[in-house]
C-alpha cells in the first residue's frame, strides 16, 4: 500500500504535466480547422486531378493494391494462440499482488466476478464476430450499430488501447525480466538497457508480423505455449503448499475496495477482442472464432482465480503486496533459487507474447479505417507477397515506440489509463447485441448468446460501477481519466479533417461556421509583412479591374481596393456565404463601394459567369485545390488583356512538415504548366512561422516569354 501510494505521489506532477500537454495540443487542432487547413486538405484532395495536366507520360505508374484482399491463413491454432497470448497479460503475474494491497484475500471474490463476466463478454463478442467476420473487429461491430462517427470513435479509442495495453504489457516483462537477473542488468544502467530492448522487441515484432499471419502465429504458439506452462506449473506445485491462515482475516478492508481490486486486475482478462481483428483472414470466423473466446475465457478465469489462489496462499498478503515481482518469489518459495530466474523468463515470454497479439491485431484496425476513409488510405494498402496491411505495420511500429518512450517505467500509471479507455470500449462493444437485436432483428447469427438484451446492460452497469468506485477512491484517477477523454477528444478533428479530405462538399458548411474566428485571425494566417511584399510585385493598381479568385475574408480585399481606389474594382469571388457577408460588412464600413462580391460555391471547377473582363487577378490559397485547373486557368486566361496580371499565393510545408502536393513543389513544373495555358510566370517562396508561402506570379503571354 505504501508503495502504490508513493508512486501516486511521484505521479501527481506528471499527471498536470500531461494535461498541459493535451490542453495546448487540442488549441493547436482547433486552429487547424481555420483558412488555413481547409485550404491545404483542398491541395491534398485534388492533387491527382490537377496534375493531370501533366503528361501521363511523365507520371511513375503505381501498383494500386489498395483494398486488396488479406490472405486467409489464420487456423485454429494461430486463433487460439492470438487469444490466449492477448489474455495472458501482466495481471496474471501482477494482479494479485495489486489487488490484495487493497483488498487482501477478499480480492479472490474479485477474480471469482470477473470471471463470470469475461465469460459472458467473450461469449458477446463471438456473437458480434460470427454476424460480421471483418478486418475491423470492434471498428465493425460498432459501425453496423452506431453509424459512421461513433464507430470512428470507438475504433480510435480500440487503437489508443491496444498502443497503451502494448506499452503496459512490454514495461511488466522488461520490469519482470530485470528485476530477475540484477546481475546481468545492473541498476546504474537498467534504464537504457530496457529502452533498448523494448525498441528491439518492437521492431522484432513488427518484422514478423510483416511476413504474414503464419509467422505471427508460429511465434504466438511458441510463447503463449510457454507462459501457460510456467502458470500451471505454479499452480500445480502450489496448490499443495496453500496455507489457509494466510487467508485470514478474510475481508481486512470494506467490501467496496473488492470493487477498486476489480479494476486493477480487470486487465488480466483484456484481449478477447484480438482474435475478432483476424476474422477476414481465416477459415471458416464464423465457427472457430465464437467457440476459441468462450473456451479461452473460461480457461483463463479459472487460471487466474487459481493463480491468485497460489500466491495468497504461499505468500502472506501483507509480504505479497511489497513483491515487484510475486510469480518469480512464489517460484522462489516453490522451487528454491533456480525457480525464480526460469519463472522469470516465462513471464517475459508470457508478456511478449501478449504484445505480440497487439502488434498483429492493430494494423487490421488501421486497415478497416481506411477501408472507409476514415483513415489515411495508404493503411489500407495489401503487400502483394505477403498480403498484410504492410504501411499500418510500418505505422504502428513508429507509434508504438513513441508510446513506450512516453510510458516506460510508470506501469501502474499507464494501466490506470489503459483501463477505463479499454471498458468503455468494451462497454461500447457488447451494447452492440441488443442494439443489432433490435435494428437487425432478422440477421442470420450462426452463434447466439444468451439473455441478449439485458445481459449487456448488467455486465455495462457493472462496469461503470467500477469505474466510479476507483474515481472515488483514487485522489489522482480524476486527472488521469481526464487524459483518457483527452486522447478521445483528440480524434474528433481528425475525423472532420478525414471527412473534408474526401467530401470537399461537406466543408463549405465548416468554413462558413469558421468564417469570424478566420477574420480574426487573419494577421496570423497571411501577415502584414507577406501581404506587403507580394503588393510590391506590381507597379499600377491605380483604375484597375482586379479578380480576386477566392477572396477569403477580405484580407487581400481591402489593400487591393485602396490601391486601385474609386477609379477601380474589385471583383471578390468565394465559395463561402460566412466569408462573403464578412466582406460586404468591411467594405461598407470602410465606403468601398467599387467592392463587388460574388458567392459561388462551384469555384473549385470554373470561374463564376458574372466576372467581367479584368486587368490583374489575385488569389490567395485556392490554386491547389482546383478540380481542374487547366478549364479554370483558360477560364481566366479569356478574361484578361494581353500582358494583364496574375498572382496566386499558396501555403506550403504546413508547419514545417506535411510536404507540398507534387506539383507545387517544384517550380519548373509549376511554369509549365501556366506557360501551356497561356501565362508567363515565376515563382518565389517566402518563409513563414509554421508554413511557407509560395507565390506563383506573371503575366498573360502569347510567347511565352521568361517573366522577370
Amino acid at each position: 500500500m505504501l508503495l502504490w501510494k508513493k508512486v501516486k505521489n511521484d505521479w501527481f506532477m506528471k499527471v498536470n504535466h500531461y494535461i498541459l500537454l493535451f490542453n495546448y495540443s487540442g488549441r493547436l487542432l482547433h486552429y487547424c480547422m481555420t483558412e488555413g487547413l481547409y485550404r491545404i486538405i483542398y491541395q491534398t484532395q485534388y492533387m491527382v486531378t490537377t496534375e493531370e495536366i501533366i503528361s501521363e507520360e511523365q507520371k511513375p505508374k503505381e501498383e494500386n493494391n489498395k483494398c486488396g484482399e488479406l490472405k486467409k491463413s489464420a487456423g485454429l491454432f494461430t486463433i487460439i494462440a492470438l487469444t490466449v497470448s492477448s489474455m495472458i497479460g501482466s495481471g496474471l503475474f501482477f494482479g494479485a499482488s495489486i489487488a490484495a494491497s487493497y483488498a487482501g484475500p477478499a480480492s479472490l471474490i474479485a477474480w471469482i466476478i470477473l470471471g463470470i463476466m469475461t465469460v459472458y463478454v467473450g461469449m458477446c463478442f463471438g456473437e458480434l464476430v460470427a454476424m460480421f467476420p471483418k478486418a475491423g473487429g470492434v471498428y465493425e461491430f460498432t459501425k453496423q450499430s452506431y453509424g459512421q462517427f461513433s464507430s470512428f470513435l470507438i475504433g480510435w479509442i480500440s487503437w489508443i488501447t491496444g498502443n497503451i495495453a502494448a506499452a503496459v504489457l512490454l514495461i511488466a516483462a522488461l520490469d519482470y525480466i530485470v528485476s530477475t537477473f540484477p546481475a546481468v542488468f545492473p541498476e546504474v544502467h537498467a534504464h537504457l538497457i530496457k529502452m533498448i530492448i523494448g525498441i528491439a522487441i518492437i521492431i522484432l515484432l513488427n518484422y514478423i508480423t510483416f511476413r504474414g499471419v503464419e509467422a505471427s502465429g508460429v511465434l504466438l504458439g511458441v510463447f503463449s505455449g510457454a507462459a501457460v506452462v510456467i502458470v500451471l506449473l505454479i499452480i500445480f506445485r502450489g496448490i499443495f503448499d496453500v496455507q489457509l491462515s494466510n487467508f485470514t482475516p478474510f475481508m481486512p478492508y470494506s467490501p467496496m475496495y473488492i470493487f477498486v481490486a476489480f479494476f486493477f486486475i480487470v486487465e488480466t482478462f483484456f484481449g478477447w477482442d484480438g482474435a475478432t481483428y483476424l476474422a477476414e483472414e481465416t477459415e471458416n470466423p464464423e465457427k472457430i472464432i465464437p467457440k476459441v473466446l468462450v473456451y479461452t475465457c473460461i480457461g483463463i478465469t479459472i487460471i487466474g482465480f487459481l493463480m491468485a489462489f497460489v500466491l495468497l496462499g504461499i505468500i502472506p498478503w501483507e509480504k505479497l503486496i511489497l513483491s515487484t515481482s510475486p510469480a518469480a518469489d512464489a517460484a522462489t518459495v516453490l522451487f528454491g533459487d533456480y525457480g525464480a530466474p526460469i519463472v522469470g523468463i516465462g513471464v517475459f515470454l508470457a508478456l511478449t507474447a501478449a504484445t505480440a497479439s497487439i502488434v498483429v491485431t492493430s494494423p487490421r484496425l488501421l486497415l478497416a479505417l481506411a477501408r472507409d476513409k476514415l483513415f489515411i488510405d495508404s493503411m489500407a494498402d495489401i503487400h502483394p507477397r505477403f498480403g498484410t496491411p504492410h504501411k499500418a505495420i510500418i505505422f504502428q511500429t513508429i507509434v508504438s515506440i513513441i508510446v513506450l518512450f512516453i510510458g516506460f517505467g510508470e506501469y501502474t500509471v499507464m494501466l490506470s489509463l489503459e483501463v477505463p479507455l479499454a471498458l468503455f470500449l468494451y462497454i461500447a462493444c457488447i451494447c452492440c447485441v441488443p442494439v443489432l437485436r433490435y435494428k437487425m432483428p432478422d440477421f442470420p447469427r450462426k452463434y447466439k448468446i444468451p439473455f441478449g438484451i439485458v445481459g449487456p446492460i448488467i455486465i455495462s452497469v457493472l462496469y461503470l460501477s467500477v469505474i466510479g468506485v476507483w474515481l472515488f477512491n483514487d485522489p489522482t484517477a480524476v486527472h488521469i481519466l481526464f487524459i483518457g477523454f483527452a486522447l478521445i477528444a483528440f480524434a474528433i478533428p481528425i475525423y472532420l479533417l478525414l471527412t473534408f479530405y474526401y467530401n470537399p462538399d461537406a466543408i463549405i458548411p465548416a468554413i462558413n461556421q469558421i468564417s469570424l474566428l478566420t477574420y480574426w485571425l487573419e494577421d496570423f494566417l497571411l501577415p502584414r509583412s507577406i501581404r506587403k511584399q507580394v503588393l510590391a510585385l506590381f507597379d499600377e493598381y491605380e483604375g484597375k479591374n482586379i479578380l480576386e479568385f477566392g477572396s477569403g475574408v477580405g484580407t487581400m480585399t481591402m489593400h487591393l481596393a485602396e490601391l486601385v481606389k474609386p477609379g477601380g474594382h474589385i471583383y471578390a469571388v468565394d465559395l463561402s456565404k460566412g466569408n462573403i457577408k464578412i466582406i460586404d460588412r468591411r467594405s461598407a464600413k470602410k465606403g468601398h463601394t467599387h467592392v463587388h462580391t460574388i458567392h459561388d460555391e462551384h469555384q473549385i471547377n470554373r470561374v463564376h459567369p458574372d466576372v467581367p473582363k479584368i486587368d490583374m487577378i489575385f488569389s490567395f490559397g485556392v490554386l491547389s485545390y482546383i478540380q481542374n485547373l487547366k478549364k479554370v486557368l483558360k477560364e481566366l486566361h479569356i478574361r484578361l488583356p494581353e500582358g494583364g496580371s496574375v498572382c496566386f499565393i499558396e501555403y506550403a510545408n504546413l508547419y514545417k512538415v506535411l510536404p507540398n502536393i507534387g506539383w507545387l513543389s517544384h517550380p519548373e513544373r509549376v511554369k509549365d504548366i501556366f506557360k501551356e495555358n497561356g501565362f508567363s510566370v515565376t515563382v518565389q517562396t517566402y518563409k513563414g512561422l509554421l508554413w511557407d508561402y509560395v507565390v506563383i506570379y506573371g503575366i498573360k503571354s502569347k510567347e511565352g516569354v521568361p517573366y522577370i
